[in-house]
């Protein structure tokens, strides 16, 4: 490739290069050590040395210098990995340039020729290939690395690259990591030890930062069961932050195809770039710190002083600018920060904060969006917030009077578009209805009843990916005590898309990654606890309730709407204090229970009698949440203020970015396990037999991994276009067509013979269940478990695979679709009923034998199924010849063989003529030319199945090849190795 021009000293370079040709103008150059008489110790050396130094004489050996007349000035122009690449430079350089140069007088004009043309030609370069990286030039010779090393398919892109250090077991290998849009890769040379690693993203387990005695600063990553370390790099929270951004970015697509369609850096993975990954992570970071809508993104930040007119003083911190509102954050962030919407800085701040309650707070720090948020703030919010001003500052702290500003009359538009509406989320709806709250007097009548079903329906329209799951009704109706309609709504939508994330579909990844969190920190910080109770998973358990409801299914009402305070404003981090702190507060008693079940019962106790001693609630109410447990009466009240006052004093030095970490770090694992775990239920599912399971679980891989290569490098793939999340995971990974192509052809054994392309699309139709274009996990093993258990019914299977390819790429007039969907539903649904299956007539049995000879072919035993079709075909038609005259009325008989007969018999013995062993294997007649057309068509004839079986059934040479045992363990480890490189046609 074309170099941008670099002076070198070749006093110094003839060491480690040799000259191979030159003239007046240029010099072609060999590195030592490759090519003739490379090799030994010079080439290790050499290599080593090119490794170490981040040389692209690694894998672009020649160059081309040009040399400045009359001077000992070289200037490195091209280089390249063979010598006919570099040659066809040389030619280019010999036609374009030498007449060119013998024109100038000046030497200086001459470089300065030389030096544009080579960079006009990089341009062009660059305009082909997109790169967008702050050097380009550096980048096209890492990519030229990355793709000689690696071998990856050809689309994948190259994000970025760093040195560093790979530890395999003590023993440091320095090399360069590489981060691409799908796999993390590394190489290393020295001394002729070559490490080369190729991890995809969607396989790590773990991704994080970690210290140990031999290694200050490391990352972690943990993958198919091993860990790798890297260590040695110059910028590792840089490194750290993009290779978090990318695992991310694979677990999203995994679940979510739409995940980065708003981000116009990401959206194409064929154009992600560092830049691009670092603008996400910036902008995630601010809308989450700021709580503001998932449409702003930080164009600015400028670092300013902003006075604090309560504290009468400058305080140093951060301007951040988005496209629709001002923030400011002070140096640490706890001292105060402040969101100043546009809309109203242009409306000159029209709105004047009105209403006088925490008079003295909203006196010196204002009121609303704008309003200061500092310790006070927080203090005031851990004593409680006045029931009048709940839904206010609910609103405010969450984000969702932002999101209600920018959309007026949404919400009115949503509730008529999802009346009357009848889906699976209305009817769970209505079902649940009369169990939210009951015991409160708000829905205990038809008008609070009827606002809970408008909200849940609206936001079930408004997402149905999310829809409606159990644990929405009951905050909903929470929020509906302190909130109006809209505003009600506009909560919802904040939890569900952007406090708690993942937490209401299916999965509730969220909550689980939140409980992994929570798990850790009980680790880190109630170690008394977890040296007695080492599995921690009940705690994983018992804690679900809490994160999904946020403590309301588990206190009583007045005291829960305290914690739904706390947790508007400070997030999840305000459910992880609390949490720790109920499990120090009965730390005793977790310690002394004997099981699981006792355990829950200390909990359960506890939690009936947490108060609050400041709630307006009518007396009825709180009578009725607290229970009826005459125990639990006997125990001390714990006042709700109290307890939260004590999470605080104890845990809120947590910091949220922390938290936020916690969550990046165990999320990947959570997934992974999710992962695991619906693989072993899917493949015990599938088949009951040990063996097999193995077997699948193997095959299972290999379906998910040709899932993700259709989805990687494509944005329009079917696979993508049919995504159905709440699908089961059995049926969520998909294969179009093509990728279905390719690996039936990893693992068929006739996936070689002539006619396969008819075999691969029988097939796909055979399995393709739904007739939706596209073969899932469970479809696609239905099919390979007749491989793997050998059922008796495996020939009739075969047999009909070749019967339905017949009738697929035969010439008889039938109705095809009609034809296979007949016998799809046959098949697939009762395979052992053949009795009532269509005959097939002359054209179609003539294709049938074709497709016979078509499988045989290039098996050990040719000669004999060669042969023993053709003894088939001449019985099958001895039997119809007789059957039909049996038939016929009594008529003076002429002739034993009907003109039909003896034009296929002779086609058939000429067949079999060919198949003696004498001839080649290359004769052109190894394949029937019998035609259709070429038979006698005065009398039309056609063979029932049972007739065909039964033939095929008496000659033991073809029982033998089509019950042969099939290896499979050894056809999954070859596709195991063959995929990846198996290349997409578009």
């Amino acid at each position: 490739m074309w170099l941008k021009p670099e002076e070198i000293l070749l006093k110094n370079a003839l060491k480690l290069w040799v000259t191979e040709k030159g003239n007046e103008y240029f010099v072609l150059q060999r590195r030592r050590g490759y090519g003739e008489g490379g090799g030994g110790l010079t080439g290790l050396l050499v290599g080593t040395l090119d490794t170490m130094l981040d040389s692209t004489s690694k894998v672009a050996p020649f160059r081309i210098l040009h040399q400045t007349p009359d001077s000992q000035i070289y200037w490195s122009i091209a280089c390249g990995g063979t010598k006919e690449e570099i040659n066809q430079h040389w030619e280019w350089l010999e036609k374009n340039l030498m007449r060119t140069l013998s024109v100038f007088d000046s030497s200086d004009d001459i470089t300065s020729f030389v030096q544009g043309k080579i960079r006009g030609l990089i341009a062009e370069e660059g305009k082909v290939s997109g790169v967008q990286e702050d050097d380009p030039e550096k980048f096209r010779e890492a990519l030229l690395r990355f793709e000689k090393w690696f071998d990856l398919p050809q689309k994948e892109k190259l994000v970025t690259y760093y040195s560093c250090s790979y530890w395999r077991g003590r023993v440091p290998c320095q090399g360069w990591l590489y981060l691409s849009t799908n796999f993390l890769s590394f190489y290393s040379y020295l001394l002729g030890s070559e490490v080369k690693l190729v991890v995809s993203w969607n396989e790590i387990w773990r991704l994080e930062k970690t210290s140990n005695v031999i290694l200050t600063e490391s990352i972690h990553v943990l993958a198919n069961g091993e860990d790798h370390y890297f260590s040695m790099f110059l910028h590792l929270s840089e490194t750290f932050l993009i290779m978090e951004q990318l695992a991310d970015y694979s677990i999203k697509r995994l679940f979510d195809k739409e995940t980065f369609q708003e981000e116009p850096s990401l959206s194409d993975p064929l154009q992600i770039t560092k830049r691009g990954l670092e603008t996400n992570a910036r902008n995630e970071q601010f809308r989450a710190f700021f709580r503001l809508p998932k449409e702003e993104n930080l164009l600015e930040v400028y670092e300013s002083f902003l006075w604090v007119p309560f504290s009468h003083y400058n305080t140093l911190g951060k301007i951040c600018l988005s496209e629709s509102y001002l923030c400011f954050a002070s140096q640490d962030g706890s001292q105060c920060h402040v969101i100043i919407p546009m809309r109203e800085a242009r409306h000159s701040l029209k709105e004047k904060m009105k209403e006088q309650s925490w008079n003295i707070h909203f006196s010196e720090y204002g009121r609303g969006t704008s309003m200061f948020c500092t310790k006070k703030t927080r203090d005031l919010i851990v004593r409680g917030v006045p029931e009048a001003l709940r839904g206010e500052l609910w609103m405010l702290f969450s984000g969702a009077v932002n999101d209600m500003a920018i959309n007026p009359g949404y919400y009115s538009e949503i509730v008529d578009q999802s009346l009357g509406t009848s889906t699976l989320a209305t009817d769970e709806i209505e079902r649940d209805l009369h169990r939210s709250l009951p015991e409160h007097p708000a829905f205990q009548s038809d008008t609070g009843i009827s606002a809970l079903r408008r909200v849940l329906t609206a936001y079930a329209y408004r997402n149905p990916k999310i829809g409606y799951c159990q644990a929405m009704n009951i905050l909903t109706s929470v929020l509906l005590l302190y909130a109006k309609e809209e505003e009600a709504f506009w909560l919802l939508v904040a939890i569900c898309e952007r406090m708690l994330p993942d937490y209401f579909n299916r999965r509730i990844i969220g909550a689980l990654v939140d409980q992994a969190v929570f798990e850790e920190l009980i680790r880190m910080h109630l170690t008394q606890l977890t040296e007695h109770m080492t599995d921690l998973t009940f705690f994983s358990s018992v804690s679900l309730s809490w994160f999904l409801t946020l403590f309301i299914s588990v206190l009583p009402i007045e005291s829960a709407v305290n914690v739904v305070d706390c947790f508007f404003y400070d997030g999840i981090k305000a459910i992880l204090q609390l949490g720790l702190a109920v499990l120090d507060y009965n730390m005793e008693g977790l310690i002394s229970s004997n099981d699981d079940a006792e355990a829950v019962t200390i909990l359960s106790k506890f939690f009936d009698n947490v108060t609050n001693k400041d709630s307006p609630l009518p007396q009825t109410v709180q009578q009725n949440s607290v229970g009826n447990n005459d125990k639990a009466s006997s125990l001390s009240k714990v006042d709700i203020s109290d307890l939260i006052k004590e999470a605080y004093e104890k845990y809120g030095d947590m910091k949220s970015e922390e938290v936020e970490r916690m969550r990046k770090r165990n999320k990947l694992y959570v997934i992974q396990t999710l992962e695991d775990t619906t693989k072993q239920n899917v493949v015990s599912g599938t088949s009951p037999n040990f063996h097999c399971n193995i077997l699948l679980d193997n095959l299972y891989a290999l379906f998910k991994r040709q899932h993700f290569l259709s989805c990687y490098w494509t944005m329009n793939s079917p696979v993508l276009l049919h995504h159905d999340p709440s699908l089961a995971y059995l049926e969520q990974y998909q294969l179009g067509f093509h990728q279905f192509r390719l690996l039936f052809t990893l693992l068929e054994p006739w996936s070689l013979c002539s006619g396969n392309d008819a075999l691969f699309l029988w097939a796909f139709r055979l399995l393709d269940e739904n007739q939706d274009g596209l073969v899932n996990f469970k479809e696609f093993s239905l099919h390979n478990i007749a491989h793997l258990n050998r059922l008796s019914l495996y020939t009739n299977r075969c047999t009909h695979l070749c019967l339905k390819t017949a009738l697929s790429t035969g010439k008889g007039k039938v109705d095809l679709q009609a034809y296979l969907k007949q016998w799809q539903d046959e098949i697939l649904k009762k395979e052992e009923s053949i009795k009532d299956l269509p005959r097939i007539n002359q054209a179609q049995f003539i294709q049938f034998s074709k497709t016979l000879y078509n499988l045989f072919h290039g098996d050990p035993e040719e000669e004999s199924l060669y042969r023993a079709v053709a003894r088939v075909t001449s019985l099958l038609l001895r039997m119809e010849e007789v059957g039909r005259r049996l038939q016929e009325p009594t008529s003076p008989q002429k002739s034993t063989t009907s003109p039909t007969q003896a034009a296929l018999e002779g086609a058939l013995l000429d067949r079999e003529a060919c198949s003696t062993p004498e001839r080649s294997s290359d004769t052109p007649s190894a394949t029937i030319t019998l035609e259709a057309g070429s038979i006698p068509q005065e009398v039309e004839w056609s063979f029932a199945f049972e007739q065909i079986l039964a033939s095929l059934l008496n000659e033991p040479v073809l029982v033998r090849f089509f019950e042969r045992p099939v290896d499979i363990q050894a056809r999954l480890d070859h596709a195991k190795g063959a995929q990846l490189k198996a290349k997409t046609n578009k």
